[in-house]
């Protein structure tokens, strides 16, 4: 022990212990409080802190943090902690069996270490009296080891309310001006999952481009985009604060162990595990072979096998002489992350993973940690039977798009290598890449991550957050269930974003900014922002089961309705309400805080307002050119209106953000996809580059212009589309109302006229002058409308000339119970059940319209009564979460024989080869199947719909009577009697 803590003499009484019913302390914060009280520890008080001392023999990472909680305390009150005790009671940090101090306390008796010592990444906080001899009291932050010490440093940090994002963020210190950490044993755990981290990936443009501009760039000679050391080191401090402790390193045109030298180096000064990518092998970037290619320069086990090997006898031979602490990819895939040019037999991947484990025997590494990553096509190895060394951990996978593709069998035996998992929260690939902003839906990503856990993966989680900033979200709910489950219920969900808010906004803030981001990742979820210009259908010629081209692109659609269900503008409207309490609540964030409000809540969410609008008013302008409305040119330039005010925000982003911290940060393009004549034929996926350079955004499909001709010409444009007939009108429909729009072809203001000749339909706004366009409501007086099934002409008269359009009214002369037939279909949410049988768990908005359902144990049915007009044979189709594997469910009619439907050979989606059923699936984020059944009465029917599958999620059915019309989220729910 040093001696000047051996020195210190000051000696108090024994303070009393807080008694248990001790009214709460609205200072306090877990174990640390801004009050003085009986017991409490001052960690600053009057002006004064408390030095923060360790031993010098702990690990560098454990000194290293010990500066951060000094750092972080003076951040907190102004007053920074000593480096060396002076007199006053001293925080002690260090790590079992490293530090002499907590050695000390432990044989003394002091310091009980019960729960604690030999466990992995474990510490606690707590208030020792008369911890050594000469010291009155001390604050003790005792580890496990190296990071359990690193992780208890930082909860303390945490506590005194230093955001894990403060540096990605901005996000500023709440000043205090004492802090005391509270008498008692605390602790924050022993981690679930064992290795938990993250991979930086699809890093251009916008950490390529910032990066090397803010840290500097690579030292390796003639890349100077690599990421050198000092960007590494900002992201194992957040990795830390966040209590990850493994990464994997960027890779599009970077070498992590080449770009600077050090970086090794500081992951281990960190105390942070490093691996590679699932395409990387032995510990060496697949950069580095593209560097330096060796013997034939083919990146292939078949045709270059002995340069192969050198190459990864150097990465593990790199491992064990700088001592990196390391888990091991083994495997191979193709170079550039595709499948392997030789083929995907066994007996290969047997080869090459024998090879590989030989390498490691050879340089006395074999008792490193390893994984097999089953990406894309290397779970057919699996799938085919291959089974890697027990001791090696298998990572199953997503599908890219947040669904796992596989699960651990229970009836195998268990592997001590035990299981692990990659998810995405950023993608590139097929059917589009996602990258620009965070799109997780929390609910959607607790079920997954749940279902893995429970199924026994538990070893090591690793996520693809891509640039990590933007996704900060995601990130750190990933990480905070995998070190405890437990701790997130799916109950739990809201206190958790609560506590996300908090921690970098405030208890005043968290409740405000955690609905606005549990909103936000509800809409942002239902469609990936890149994909707001792709129509998905399916061609009723073809077989969708085996047949990919029956599945139907249009990169130049609206996937939302511009004339049905009032589809496009209900999403808008949820949208701008969505950003206008962003802003409202902007007002109430003080100043300090503008900058991180900006960067967390405000710019993805007003951006993304601005991109629905722009693409309302684009798809809009398009549809008027095509009928010659004199607005054409109006939506144009409100379209681009709604572009400049996108390259505002990133403007601001990327000059005055931060005093200009984030120059050039926000280059992500988002709105061009597609456009295969700008930048080529990876255009229907890949964002808009050339040479592997993001281009400029711009609108795409191209927004129209006409000219407008003089005088006046009369158009008219229906509600549903159709160039004569409205909509169906019934009592009971949930739909908006029809509207008729009179429109001027010409420049010159006409009057107009429109007439019923039935006194029980009205219609509003019934005559006028049009100069651009007025829409007109029409309505159904259903206490004179007759019963059945009526179609009333309305005469529409205007600059000369008369068109007649048919509103089909159908009045029932029935009396309705459960969800009623109207417009021709009935609509029905999964939650809407009136019976069930078995157990199912609701999932709070994980549809795309809202809950969802799925089984809590076996095979539960759920009964829907719904109440048709229409007899014959009806559609009935079950939107499910487009989940991966066995998706089986049964529904019948009245008690009838259930029909079984398997949702994902239905759809004929195959989340290895990836097709374009697949890609339909997981970019429209439903699978839709359907079912035919005869109706031989009208009147109230019973709709049971039975899980098969555990992973059955239920989002909604739709009973398709005949008038079901296009629309990304379907009709509109039903009227419920």
């Amino acid at each position: 022990m040093r001696s000047h803590l051996a020195g210190a003499v000051a000696v108090l009484a024994l303070l009393n212990p807080i008694p248990a019913h001790a009214a709460p302390d609205k200072g306090a914060t877990g174990y640390i409080s801004t009050k003085a009280g009986p017991g409490r520890f001052p960690l600053v008080e009057r002006g004064v802190a408390a030095p923060v001392v360790t031993s010098p023999e702990d690990y560098p990472g454990v000194l290293r943090v010990a500066g951060d909680l000094r750092s972080d305390i003076g951040a907190a009150t102004g007053v920074t902690p000593a480096a060396e005790q002076s007199g006053r009671d001293p925080i002690i940090v260090g790590t079992i069996g490293r530090s002499a101090l907590i050695d000390r306390m432990i044989a003394g008796g002091k310091l009980d270490t019960t729960g604690i010592a030999g466990k992995w990444e474990t510490s606690i906080q707590q208030v020792v009296d008369h911890p050594l001899p000469g010291v009155r009291r001390a604050f003790v932050i005792a580890g496990s080891d190296q990071r359990g010490t690193i992780y208890g440093a930082y909860d303390v940090s945490r506590l005194i309310g230093v955001s894990p994002w403060h540096f990605w963020d901005d996000v500023p210190v709440p000043h205090a001006d004492a802090l005391y950490a509270l008498p008692g044993r605390h602790s924050q755990g022993t981690p679930k999952v064992k290795y938990r981290g993250f991979f930086i990936n699809d890093e251009n443009p916008d950490t390529g481009t910032w990066a090397p501009a803010f840290f500097g760039p690579g030292k390796a000679s003639g890349y100077p985009g690599g990421l050198n050391a000092n960007y590494y080191a900002k992201v194992f401090e957040t990795m830390l604060r966040l209590k990850a402790n493994y990464l994997w390193p960027a890779v599009w045109g970077r070498a992590f162990a080449e770009d600077d030298p050090a970086n090794h180096a500081t992951a281990g000064y960190y105390g942070v595990v490093m691996g590679t990518s699932h395409e990387a092998p032995m510990m060496r970037g697949i950069e580095e072979w593209n560097r330096h290619p060796a013997g034939t320069g083919d990146w292939s086990f078949r045709r270059n096998p002995d340069a192969i090997k050198d190459y990864w006898r150097t990465g593990i031979e790199r491992m064990r002489d700088q001592d990196i602490e390391g888990v091991v990819t083994l495997g191979m895939r193709g170079n550039g992350d595709v499948s392997l040019p030789d083929g995907d037999g066994i007996d290969l991947m047997d080869s090459i993973i024998s090879s590989q484990r030989q390498i490691l025997a050879d340089e006395g590494m074999l008792g490193a940690p390893q994984v097999q990553t089953l990406y894309k096509e290397v779970q057919r190895y699996w799938d085919q039977g291959y089974r890697p060394p027990d001791d090696v951990t298998v990572v199953f996978c997503d599908d890219n798009w947040g669904n796992m593709r596989k699960l651990p069998d229970p009836s195998l035996p268990a592997r001590s290598g035990g299981y692990g998992m990659y998810y995405h929260f950023d993608y590139v690939g097929d059917g589009r890449n996602y990258k620009w902003a965070d799109t997780a839906n929390l609910v959607n990503t607790w079920e997954q991550l749940h279902r893995s856990y429970t199924s026994g993966v538990d070893r090591l989680w690793v996520a693809n957050v891509g640039d990590l900033k933007n996704e900060e979200e995601p990130t750190q709910f990933f990480l905070d269930y995998a070190w405890n489950p437990d701790a997130i219920p799916l109950d739990g969900i809201n206190a958790w974003e609560r506590r996300y808010a908090a921690q970098s906004f405030g208890q005043s803030l968290s409740a405000p900014i955690a609905e606005i981001l549990s909103e936000y990742g509800v809409l942002q979820s239902r469609r990936k922002p890149e994909l707001l210009n792709r129509r998905i259908t399916v061609d009723p010629a073809k077989d969708l089961r085996t047949d990919p081209t029956a599945v139907v692109y249009d990169d130049q659609g609206n996937p939302f309705s511009l004339t049905d269900y009032g589809e496009m503008d209900r999403v808008v409207a949820e949208w701008t309400a969505l950003a206008d309490r962003a802003t409202r609540l902007r007002a109430r964030v003080p100043e300090a805080w503008q900058d991180a409000y900006f960067q967390m809540v405000f710019y993805q969410v007003k951006a993304t307002a601005n991109l629905y609008q722009l693409r309302r008013a684009e798809f809009t302008n398009i549809m008027y050119a095509a009928q010659g409305r004199a607005a054409t040119n109006r939506l144009a330039d409100e379209a681009e209106a709604r572009f400049a005010e996108d390259q505002a925000l990133n403007a601001h982003y990327n000059t005055a953000l931060a005093g200009g911290k984030w120059k050039d940060w926000q280059l992500q393009p988002k709105i061009g996809y597609g456009n295969v004549a700008r930048y080529g034929p990876n255009a229907p996926w890949q964002q808009p580059e050339l040479n592997n350079v993001a281009l400029p955004d711009e609108i795409y499909p191209y927004l129209k212009r006409i000219e407008v001709p003089s005088g006046a010409s009369l158009g008219v444009a229906l509600d549903g589309g159709d160039s004569s007939v409205l909509p169906e009108f019934s009592p009971w429909q949930a739909q908006n109302r029809q509207y008729i729009d009179v429109y001027n072809r010409g420049t010159t203001p006409f009057a107009y006229k429109i007439t019923s000749p039935v006194p029980w339909v009205h219609v509003s706004a019934a005559s006028g002058t049009v100069a651009e366009q007025i829409r007109a409501y029409v309505s159904v007086d259903w206490k004179r409308a007759p019963a059945g099934v009526t179609s009333v002409p309305l005469k529409v008269e205007g600059a000369g000339s008369t068109a007649v359009v048919r509103a089909p009214i159908r009045n029932p002369g029935i009396t309705p119970r459960g969800y009623a037939e109207a417009n021709g279909y009935v609509s029905i949410p999964a939650t809407g059940f009136d019976q069930k049988t078995g157990s199912w768990r609701v999932l709070p908005g994980i549809g795309k319209t809202g809950d969802g359902i799925m089984p809590a144990g076996a095979s539960p049915q759920a009964s829907y009564k719904v109440t048709l007009t229409t007899t014959g044979p009806v559609r009935i189709s079950a939107l499910l979460a487009p989940r991966n594997g066995r998706l089986r469910y049964t529904i019948a009619v009245d008690g009838g024989t259930p029909q079984e439907v398997d949702a994902v050979a239905a759809t004929g989606a195959n989340d290895t080869t990836m097709n374009r059923q697949w890609a339909r699936n997981t970019s429209d984020n439903v699978n839709v199947t359907t079912t035919t059944h005869e109706i031989a009465r009208a009147g109230t029917h019973t709709i049971t719909f039975q899980a098969v599958d555990p992973a059955v999620i239920l989002q909604r059915l739709i009973v398709d009577t005949g008038g079901v019309k296009y629309s990304y989220l379907g009709p509109p729910t039903s009227r419920r009697f």
